[in-house]
């Protein structure tokens, strides 16, 4: 045999050996093959994809109030307009303000109320107080917790960035009134009482006054 047939036949079983190893990876095709036609998404299958993408529904949102509820496309609407805005954020120090407030109000801060409070809701605090005054009247209490805050309803305002949020608080706390001699005239300073209020913040988003300001209140 001839180097040339030789060499003939070891190429020959090399591409047979080419070929086998294809097929096994590619597998058989035989006679034409129709192009693959992928289905069209439906609309819910392309939300689904857009969720996907966008990265599903946002849980500083959904974890307070119901997804695709008002008050959900509400505070969407915040966080486009001031992008550092944070639901759970909102709600801590929604939380440590209702104490502030609460607390100045019991011990007539008129000073530490206006930094809180807005003109109309300061002069109902301010009025409140005037008339303890008036009655000789004090109150000694002493803030405990609370024990429920919840986000009840937001509404935002796309022509003027205003945004208000309304806050549901049960508080715990004890509370005296003493007359101008000091005698306890109401309460029990070892009676620990609960105190429900609803209570709406606002706020201009993207401005440079962080400072939520409280608008409406109802027990």
């Amino acid at each position: 045999m001839n180097s040339s047939l030789l060499s003939l036949l070891v190429l020959a079983g090399i591409a047979i050996f080419l070929i086998l190893r294809l097929r096994s990876v590619l597998g058989t095709r035989e006679g034409f093959e129709k192009p693959t036609v992928r289905p069209v998404p439906s609309r819910a299958d392309a939300r689904r994809d857009f969720e996907v993408i966008e990265g599903g529904p946002d849980d500083d949102i959904t974890d307070h109030v119901e997804n695709d509820s008002e008050a959900a496309k509400a505070l969407a609407a915040m966080k486009m307009a001031e992008r550092g805005f944070n639901v759970r954020e909102f709600l801590q120090g929604a939380r440590g303000a209702y104490e502030m407030i609460l607390m100045a109000f019991e011990r007539g801060d008129v000073d530490t109320l206006r930094t809180f409070l807005a003109d109309d809701v300061m002069e109902t605090f301010e009025g409140v107080i005037r008339d303890r005054e008036a009655q000789g009247l004090s109150i000694d209490a002493e803030f405990v917790g609370i024990r429920e805050l919840a986000l009840q309803n937001a509404t935002f305002d796309r022509a003027t960035n205003e945004a208000e949020v309304t806050v549901r608080f049960v508080a715990e706390l004890t509370s005296v009134v003493r007359n101008a001699e000091g005698q306890i005239v109401e309460g029990d300073a070892s009676e620990i009482k609960r105190q429900r209020d609803v209570w709406t913040f606002a706020r201009t988003m993207g401005s440079d006054d962080p400072n939520w300001v409280l608008v409406a209140t109802d027990g």
